[in-house]
């Protein structure tokens, strides 16, 4: 299967290695279906989740142990549903990550702490969970430049 994208250009992708997001995104409802790309390095520190609905949507996500975050999450039973386990195993956990409008990119980068991405590795399936009682804030400052 063939992609194109904006930030990747015409990429050949494995069917069997795409992300379905059934709800969408908050705010990109009409992206469903998604690619996760990575630095081409061994230990990759940024991924994107590229969005194969709509090429110009495209996040970059990392690892929240990379911050020193660990996630505690209950999900409802209807996302249980949705991901199609509740085996913490077979889940993995990102945030998404990016430069505040008006910065120089890669001046700081911002975390969005309260909209953890959680991926099922094994079905394949995602979503983002919207987590109302998380009060902190992450930003990392860059150093000079």
């Amino acid at each position: 299967m063939k992609i194109h994208s904006t930030r990747f250009g015409t990429q050949e992708i494995d069917p069997d290695s795409v992300l379905t997001f059934p709800r969408g995104m908050p705010g990109f409802e009409g992206c469903t279906r998604f690619k996760l790309f990575h630095e081409d390095k061994e230990q990759p520190v940024v991924h994107w989740l590229q969005s194969l609905d709509t090429p110009d949507v495209a996040f970059s996500v990392v690892d929240p142990a990379r911050f020193g975050l660990n996630y505690e999450i209950t999900l409802s039973d209807e996302e249980v549903e949705l991901l199609k386990s509740d085996a913490a195993e077979d889940m993995a956990v990102m945030l998404i990550v990016y430069t505040p409008a008006g910065e120089a990119v890669g001046a700081n980068i911002s975390a969005n702490i309260n909209g953890p991405v959680i991926l099922n590795v094994n079905t394949r399936m995602g979503l983002q969970k919207v987590l109302v009682e998380t009060k902190a804030e992450l930003t990392i400052k860059g150093g000079p430049a």
